[in-house]
């Protein structure tokens, strides 16, 4: 890696598409920070899969970031986020990527959910987008790590639409809204997304993290 550009934070994700929005959400806000060769994911990192055995998307989120920045030496950010299902009580919530039983299949997590909510009337199909996003230090002061939440209403769809974003994106339609979160522009998306509103809010924390180590 060239001279001036080693990596300065990890995301605690594998997921190619939670990388990609993040960094766009990182971009031009941190002072002197490349997001595209200094931001880079936990397999480029080297760091080990974190289990998520919190029952909170806050645990799990500070799990992994504790986690990653123990096993690379760098600021680490997490998230832990899925959909909340008025009706279904708040699930599949935490067991949103594996809902199906299958981790990340996101065709068969949405046959499944769609399935379960088949004859579920379209004013009761409310539900939430839910971020939880963590930041820690592989100094492992506990105190200085943070957690921060993002929520994204809307209703749910009866088919998908759209081809952009991943996971559920293509059948939650926000409030407001006539177009799926798979509809909407990457800007758009990231405006009001619970992601983007979970890691604005981390993001002062971040940036006094970032600027109390050396950049090298």
């Amino acid at each position: 890696m060239a001279e001036g550009k080693q990596p300065r934070l990890v995301l605690a994700t594998r997921n190619a598409g939670k990388l990609r929005e993040l960094r766009e959400l990182l971009r031009d806000q941190v002072p002197g920070l490349d997001v595209d060769t200094q931001v880079i994911d936990a397999a480029s990192a080297g760091a080990p899969d974190v289990v998520e055995s919190g029952v909170t998307f806050e645990e799990n989120a500070l799990l992994k970031a504790e986690a990653t920045a123990r096993a690379t030496g760098l600021v680490a950010v997490a998230d832990d986020s899925g959909l909340a299902v008025d009706v279904l009580g708040g699930a599949p919530g935490i067991f949103s990527a594996r809902w199906s039983g299958h981790h990340g299949d996101d065709a068969a997590n949405l046959e499944l959910l769609l399935g379960q909510l088949r004859d579920i009337p379209r004013e009761r199909r409310g539900a939430a987008f839910v971020c939880a996003a963590a930041l820690a230090h592989p100094t492992g002061d506990a105190a200085a790590s943070r957690t921060e939440r993002g929520e994204l209403r809307g209703s749910l769809l009866d088919a998908p639409r759209g081809t952009g974003g991943f996971g559920y994106d293509p059948i939650l339609v926000p409030e407001g809204l006539d177009r799926s979160c798979a509809e909407l522009a990457p800007d758009e998306k990231n405006t009001i997304s619970h992601r983007g509103i979970a890691f604005r809010a981390l993001l002062p924390h971040l940036v006094d993290a970032l600027s109390s180590r050396p950049t090298e």
